[in-house]
């Protein structure tokens, strides 16, 4: 499940303050695309940010500079203590197994972008990935999860199916949801605890920017409920 460790490319947290990102790692938006009938269907490219070596991001929803930080957790607070679990993703997540492909889900993980949801939803998808169409919606689903919670697995290789990313950090917008939703590291950036702990580096994670979270450093969808929005 590791992929290979891009050369610099590293998030640190800092205790109650920002995301510290190091390694010129690129920053930029991305939208929540759906249909007609509301759901998420694909991603769409946003605006992109001047390339910087190193930037530090807002990690308590409340700076005048998001998505940078501008000092103002110190002056509100913030309480960011890390709260998720470290075990690697494959012993948190239990297994679905299918006809020819099989399911993995944290579900501690989830984003709530909601591209499980479509045709059926995935759980269901892989009990029917010995049919063609479904197959392809199964994959193409696991994929366009940012949090990677899901990920698809190929039973006859035993490997899994993962969208090729470089490394990048993505904020992403949730115009169905009217909020902004987590930042969306990809590509194996190594993520770095306050305390000096390295999490598992994985090739998608989300990480929680309205400072909400019951799940710090990782977003749980409470962006949501709240009504984050990163214009305010």
């Amino acid at each position: 499940m590791d992929p290979q460790q891009p050369a610099g490319a590293k998030i640190k947290i800092t205790k109650n303050g920002p995301y510290l990102i190091s390694g010129g790692v690129p920053l930029g938006k991305e939208v929540i695309g759906t249909n007609d009938e509301g759901e998420s269907i694909k991603w769409e490219p946003g605006p992109t940010y001047p390339a910087q070596a190193q930037y530090a991001l807002c990690r308590c929803g409340h700076s005048s500079n998001k998505p940078f930080c501008d000092g103002t957790h110190a002056k509100v607070g913030f309480d960011g203590t890390e709260t998720a679990s470290r075990q690697p993703y494959l012993e948190q997540a239990r297994v679905i197994r299918g006809p020819t492909m099989s399911l993995t889900d944290a579900e501690s993980l989830c984003a709530f972008a909601r591209f499980c949801d479509p045709h059926g939803q995935v759980w269901n998808l892989v009990n029917e990935t010995d049919k063609p169409a479904a197959r392809g919606h199964f994959v193409r689903q696991t994929c366009d999860c940012p949090s990677g919670r899901l990920v698809a697995w190929d039973n006859a290789t035993g490997q899994p199916i993962e969208p090729k990313y470089e490394p990048s950090v993505r904020l992403i917008e949730d115009p169905a949801k009217n909020c902004s939703g987590p930042l969306a590291v990809r590509g194996g950036v190594q993520l770095v605890s306050a305390d000096g702990f390295e999490y598992e580096a994985r090739n998608r994670m989300t990480l929680c920017r309205c400072g909400a979270s019951k799940n710090k450093p990782f977003c749980d969808g409470t962006h949501v409920s709240i009504g984050f929005s990163d214009e305010r």
